[in-house]
């Protein structure tokens, strides 16, 4: 099986407003206290009211629940004991009129020199799913192959549908707003090593983005370490939802690569499509129809997601006690973005900022 890793994202909110509060630091520091807490385990983002963890390398779901639940409880605590929520939900619901200060690294400083108005509103978080690779010209083959199931992805995993105190109609407007950075949304297709390479390259040199840490890409090859990085997925309200979409991408990449081995290359999708597709994920996540790559076109959610077991079966083994079950209540009792609407309706906004802290730390 691919070893796998999963970095999540998340907002510090005010408890009672439920609007962002720029306490990074503190949360940061009082996390590195924490004996459940590795130091360094928590990682500073682009605003002050945001934090990020990594799971290290893991070999089996298990392990990266595990991890999951560990970091959240802890950084929970932390959050709480310095009067802020830790909060698991892909978008801000609630914003003060002033924009949360960017975090104070020469990197961050200069995106908001840059992009002064879409960085003020990056209040947003995702997952991000690192699959392990032998080598590069694998990797390209798996972003060749997953990018086609980009659409099914953004649409189980919607977990933002607020902004502003209002409901912007979305159910992951974070993939919307993410998008007007300049090299974003689905990657092209790669005839394979040294065209990825000359075409990332050709970016950089010709000054159209500063390096190649601005490659947003809702898949990437990771710089850093030989993964595959999957970055299309909001962050999960629930730390078994995570685990379930991290155990579809890897299973989906298991799949992918028997395929290729028998000399049965995924289809490609045309751009065109994949991008329509995607937004179509963003708009209205797994309430109604959702893009199935099998099928080429739109079908019941139900159905693509049975589609999708299906595929991936001979590949996920064991994993699919950790996919299957959560798969199915996902899709009976809703996504983040369904759960988030339906509880602001009967709860509230006192009602929905409780939801937020609870299902993040697993309460």
């Amino acid at each position: 099986m691919l070893t796998l890793g999963v970095e999540e994202e998340y907002l510090l909110l005010d408890p009672v407003a439920g609007t962002p509060v720029a306490r990074a630091s503190q949360v940061r520091r009082a996390a590195d206290l924490q004996p459940a807490m590795d130091r360094g385990e928590v990682q500073r983002e682009l605003l002050q009211a945001q934090l990020e963890i990594a799971t290290p390398v893991c070999r089996d779901l298990d392990e990266v629940g595990g991890h999951l639940l560990r970091m959240r409880h802890a950084l929970g605590r932390a959050a709480a004991r310095d009067g802020c929520l830790l909060a698991a939900c892909a978008g801000a619901p609630f914003t003060d009129r002033l924009p949360v200060p960017v975090t104070d690294t020469a990197r961050y400083q200069v995106m908001h020199s840059d992009a002064p108005r879409l960085t003020d509103e990056q209040l947003i978080t995702g997952m991000h799913v690192h699959l392990g690779i032998p080598d590069r010209a694998t990797g390209v083959l798996l972003l060749n192959g997953l990018r086609t199931w980009l659409p099914l992805l953004v649409a189980l995993a919607a977990n933002s549908p607020l902004a502003q105190g209002t409901d912007t109609g979305f159910a992951s407007w974070r993939t919307l707003v993410f998008s007007r950075w300049p090299v974003s949304g689905p990657p092209p297709l790669f005839e394979g090593v040294a065209d990825y390479d000359r075409r990332t390259l050709a970016l950089v040199e010709d000054r159209l983005i500063r390096d190649s840490g601005q490659i947003y890409w809702h898949i990437r090859l990771s710089e850093r370490f030989p993964t595959v990085e999957l970055r299309a997925m909001d962050v999960q309200l629930r730390a078994d939802e995570a685990v379930m979409l991290a155990g579809i991408v890897r299973a989906l990449a298991a799949r992918l690569l028997a395929d290729a081995a028998a000399g049965n290359p995924a289809p490609a999708v045309r751009p065109e499509v994949l991008d329509a597709a995607v937004w179509h994920g963003a708009r209205y996540g797994c309430a109604g129809e959702v893009f199935d790559p099998l099928h080429g076109g739109l079908r019941a959610a139900g159905d693509a997601a049975a589609a999708l077991l299906e595929f991936i079966a001979s590949a996920a083994g064991g994993d699919s006690r950790h996919i299957a079950p959560v798969l199915d209540r996902v899709l009976r009792e809703g996504n983040g973005a369904a759960r988030q609407r339906r509880e602001l309706r009967q709860g509230g906004r006192a009602g929905l900022i409780r939801m937020i802290g609870d299902q993040t730390t697993g309460v």
